[in-house]
């Protein structure tokens, strides 16, 4: 009854969402225009952006405003969000979701660029959004941050260096947000997922199909509406819960370097 109660009242609430036109992010969309919450949604994909966005408030009669920008510019995502209409201010839910890996090298063969692209997307990026979106919460003395982390944020894996480090950068800054932000009643959550199958090893091998899929051969990996459900349940607990950091992995895997495979 509780739990209903909640979520009726948060119906109207506004849900921010980075990094939504595949995987995580546009199952975490999904998840909640189940539900008839307003949805912005960002990407860099102009054509997808929309083309989620239409599908989603067709097939949920939810009202969804797609806004296309890279995290990783500073000048694109303070237009982005200063700039939004008034009606769709009072974000209530912000979910930090962009973010990849890109290359899996010894740290002696990395690449500069992949390192740039993982940190800019990865820390800056979130910090970037975070940074515009939080004073309006403040303001209000309310709202909830959602940080999408990894496993990769918790122990290294060989070759994962300059992602995992990425990622620790992530469940650090989720650390300090929870403090920062205690005294304006505004919660901070980390989901942590393990190995989830979306676009993120065709990402990290850039294009490499097989390379790709050969990730999650011999088990079966978590899907990103496994990960949208720990998000939406995170985010409906009653006012006075809140999940600080929660890791979420297939059945099949112990660490981030130990998996069951058939």
């Amino acid at each position: 009854m509780e739990q209903s109660r909640i979520t009726s009242e948060k119906k109207n609430a506004i849900i921010f969402i980075t990094g939504a036109t595949s995987g995580i992010g546009k199952a975490v969309a999904t998840r909640f225009a189940q539900d008839g919450y307003r949805l912005i949604i960002t990407g860099r994909r102009k054509e997808l952006l929309e083309e989620t966005a239409r599908d989603l408030a067709l097939n949920f009669n939810v009202e969804v405003l797609p806004i296309c920008f890279d995290v990783r510019k500073l000048k694109e995502v303070e237009e982005a969000i200063t700039t939004l209409p008034e009606k769709w201010r009072n974000i209530e839910i912000l979910v930090n979701n962009a973010g990849l890996a890109v290359g899996l090298n010894p740290i002696h063969e990395g690449l500069i660029d992949d390192w740039e692209r993982m940190i800019d997307t990865n820390i800056k990026g979130l910090l970037y959004v975070t940074r515009q979106i939080v004073p309006m919460m403040v303001k209000r003395k309310r709202g909830h941050i959602i940080n999408i982390g990894s496993i990769a944020g918790k122990e290294v894996y060989p070759n994962g260096n300059v992602y995992c480090g990425s990622k620790f950068a992530v469940d650090a800054i989720t650390k300090g947000m929870r403090i920062d932000l205690l005294p304006y009643g505004i919660k901070v959550t980390q989901v942590a997922p393990g190995a989830v199958e979306t676009e993120f090893s065709l990402v990290r091998f850039k294009g490499d199909h097989q390379r790709a899929s050969d990730v999650y051969k011999g088990f079966t990996p978590l899907t990103g509406d496994d990960v949208a459900n720990v998000v939406y349940f995170a985010a409906t607990l009653p006012g006075h819960v809140n999940i600080h950091d929660l890791v979420i992995t297939p059945a099949a895997q112990a660490s981030a370097s130990h998996f069951l495979k058939k």
